[in-house]
């Protein structure tokens, strides 16, 4: 099983992808010559980066709820009490310090939820941190160092598209919460995909010992510099099994730079055309030796995709000359490109290469018009958006899907309680179309005693009828 490193357990299955990177990387690299040579140390390394590297302290303050409170029968005899009592829950990790001002990059799902986080250093100082900015899409979060009014050691990042299976790599973190903890091993596989741990699948795999607490943590290059974020195990124990998982570095720069701008979010460039996976029926039907690339199965009118003239049934196998073997390592590849400039994709078209240049542009975001539906209904707490290209992208649906999707959900809100779940588009109430988010405003407003509800999950449409 994949366990995230910190706390959460994630399921899926791992598929073997090596990159194939220029063999001019960014490590030396050769067969020790003498037994002299074994005997070398990596304190050196250690003694430069450890300073960047520090723990991650979450807290945030829950409510212990007495489940007797949910029987009826209970709260008519003895009532409800006024107030529940409170808990404060804590979390642990690790993070890495990427600006001499104060920016620490650690994982989401260390600070999830936490109302205080704090940051201790190396030499056991401690400071408070403000979440700057939270990337569930990667699970990188950057937080800033409070007051700070000093400079603060960091790490550089290394180029990940350089790295080579078989690289010595150190990881530094805080595992189990025993303080600062470095362990050693190599690259085992690059471009790991479908791990089924963020929306971005493509990890850095690699046997050094990594545990609970270790999330956020460095792997580091033999030159000091920061190769990935670790972020989760597979581990059948919870302890390390000598398979761990780190987001690339390069997903890291793109996080951070945003986070450098002010942004509160991370802007990516947005194709405009939905990808499928190449099965080996697929790949047969078109001729293919092996399963591989990124098949185009749909193009969004007047997106970047379609300007730079790819179509349906393209087949995408490179993009800016390195392999695409799926659509999540195009999805990687994409993502990490600067916006403003342009990228080349190389397809195959009825068995025909072909070069297409698409503009590294964000998706379109006018007329979301988020809001929160407050009429006694069954959607009342549920966050609504109209679906825009940049929704769309961001909640993985099809590019040419419309109507209103919910975005969140409050814990105890009505929608919630009756099973609605983020990403549920919905497409009418009571045999009216929900176009905007104006629609079902109006349609939750009007209380009738039946509410039937069509909407679309996971792909399938859901017809369903509640009382009023």
């Amino acid at each position: 099983m994949f366990r995230s490193i910190c706390t959460a357990l994630i399921t899926g299955f791992c598929i073997a992808l090596s990159g194939s990177p220029d063999p001019a990387s960014a490590q030396d690299r050769r067969v020790p010559s003498s037994a002299a040579e074994l005997r070398l140390s990596y304190g050196p390394i250690v003694q430069r980066v450890q300073p960047a590297v520090v723990n991650v302290y979450a807290a945030k303050v829950v409510q212990n709820r007495n489940p007797l409170l949910d029987d009826p029968i209970f709260r008519r005899f003895f009532g409800v009490p006024g107030q529940q009592p409170e808990q404060m829950q804590r979390s642990l990790g690790s993070g890495v310090i990427v600006d001499p001002s104060g920016l620490v990059v650690t994982n989401v799902h260390v600070i999830e939820g936490a109302d205080q986080v704090k940051v201790s250093l190396s030499d056991k100082r401690e400071f408070e941190a403000d979440i700057v900015l939270k990337d569930s899409r990667s699970d990188l979060a950057v937080l800033r160092i409070k007051d700070a009014k000093e400079k603060f050691p960091t790490l550089d990042l290394t180029n990940s598209d350089e790295l080579m299976v078989g690289d010595v790599v150190l990881a530094i973190g805080n595992p189990f919460g025993v303080g600062q903890t470095v362990t050693h091993g190599i690259i085992s596989a690059l471009a790991r995909t479908q791990v089924g741990i963020t929306d971005y699948q493509f990890f850095i795999q690699t046997d050094a010992a990594i545990n609970p607490g270790n999330s956020g943590g460095a792997l580091v290059d033999m030159n000091g510099r920061l190769a990935g974020i670790n972020t989760a195990i597979y581990s059948r124990s919870g302890g390390s099994q000598g398979i761990g998982f780190a987001i690339p570095a390069n997903m890291v720069r793109v996080v951070v730079a945003s986070a450098k701008s002010g942004g509160k979010a991370v802007k990516r460039p947005w194709l405009g055309a939905r990808l499928q996976a190449v099965t080996p029926d697929i790949a047969e039907s078109l001729g293919l030796r092996s399963p591989t690339g990124a098949l185009v199965a749909s193009v969004v009118p007047n997106g970047p995709a379609a300007k730079a003239g790819l179509k349906s049934s393209d087949l995408i196998v490179a993009i800016d000359g390195q392999t695409v073997d799926d659509p999540n390592a195009f999805d990687y590849r994409f993502a990490t490109r600067p916006l403003g400039g342009t990228a080349q994709i190389d397809v195959q078209r009825g068995g025909k290469p072909q070069k297409l240049t698409v503009a590294l542009e964000i998706a379109p975001d006018t007329g979301r018009n988020e809001i929160v539906i407050t009429a006694r209904s069954p959607f009342q707490g549920a966050k609504v958006s109209t679906i825009t290209p940049a929704v769309a992208d961001e909640l993985h649906l099809d590019a040419d899907t419309e109507g209103v999707v919910v975005t969140d959900l409050g814990d105890d809100s009505a929608a919630a309680s009756v099973g609605f779940q983020k990403g549920d588009v919905i497409l009418a109430v009571n045999n009216q179309k929900i176009s905007k988010t104006g629609d079902l405003e109006k349609a939750a407003g009007e209380r009738p005693r039946i509410w039937r509800i069509t909407l679309v999950r996971g792909g399938q449409q859901i017809n369903v009828t509640l009382g009023g």
